[in-house]
């Protein structure tokens, strides 16, 4: 069985799902009630990994971590803070030297999951993004500039001296690109990892039954605050047999042996309890 995967971004990828030109899509952010309407069948949302989103930058002479609060980021992507040497960050970051330089802040241009997960958060933990900005896969950005997908956004970071940019965490990992650790609800500063994009899933003490659910911000002291489920979006009927039975199998497959290769990518796997739910639904599957 071959698959043809093309990383378009969620907002086109959600798209072709509705019009029913592709067998599946995915995302990092969940489809809308209003989205979900207009497919010509049930679209279903099934859990995959888990994942991270990072606040990734370029200063050079700069190689500690720096400490991100939501405020800090918040203010940065509105174009209220605009320097390194804001108070807003350096208060932070106490004996780490940033530079009296500009930030050039960077975000994609296409409609994007990784978008929807990280203005989900800002929208959570600043009632300015949340009422001038908001959440979504495409937002009309105060400032910046746009690259298409993860790839282009990582380009411009490492192009651009005194970006910042948010990024999915494998990515950053294979571009050598530095992150840093943000604030949490609980008031730790905690970086992304394996184990800290795990603990923010465990915030989920309900899950939906078509398991859309947002844990960016969740309460845990050691839960990395911008982590998402990462979703196939599979359609309960498909046009040719042949086809439905090799999804049921590649997402069986998903299941078991994917999980397991899932780290090596800098992804979490599913809890067990949600992989369980998720082999139960595929039975809808035709």
């Amino acid at each position: 069985i071959q698959i043809n995967y093309q990383s378009i971004g969620s907002g086109g990828g959600i798209r072709q799902v509705i019009e029913g030109t592709v067998d599946f899509g995915a995302t990092d952010g969940p489809m809308s009630d209003e989205q979900l309407g207009q497919a010509k069948v049930k679209i279903l949302h099934l859990p995959t990994v888990l994942g991270a989103v990072v606040p990734a930058y370029n200063i050079p002479g700069v190689s500690g971590e720096i400490r991100f609060t939501p405020q800090a980021l918040a203010g940065i992507f509105m174009g209220a803070v605009r320097n390194w040497r804001d108070r807003a960050i350096s208060a932070a970051n106490p004996g780490l030297h940033l530079p009296d330089q500009p930030i050039v802040v960077m975000h994609r241009s296409d409609g994007s999951g990784t978008t929807f997960v990280f203005t989900d958060y800002l929208s959570k933990v600043s009632p300015e993004w949340k009422t001038k900005v908001g959440a979504g896969t495409s937002v009309n950005w105060p400032v910046g500039l746009g690259g298409k997908g993860n790839e282009g956004v990582a380009g411009l970071i490492r192009q651009m001296p005194g970006s910042l940019g948010y990024i999915e965490l494998i990515y950053a990992q294979q571009n050598r690109i530095p992150y840093g650790s943000v604030q949490n609800a609980a008031g730790q500063f905690v970086r992304a990892t394996l184990e800290s994009t795990t603990a923010a899933a465990a915030s989920v003490k309900d899950m939906p039954a078509d398991f859309r659910v947002s844990i960016t911000n969740p309460p845990g002291r050691d839960a990395y605050p911008i982590a998402s489920f990462t979703w196939l979006l599979i359609p309960t009927r498909l046009r040719d047999d042949a086809k439905g039975r090799a999804l049921r199998d590649f997402l069986d497959w998903m299941l078991a042996e994917g999980q397991r290769i899932a780290p090596q990518l800098s992804y979490a796997p599913l809890p067990k309890e949600v992989a369980d739910r998720v082999k139960t639904t595929i039975a809808q599957i035709q």
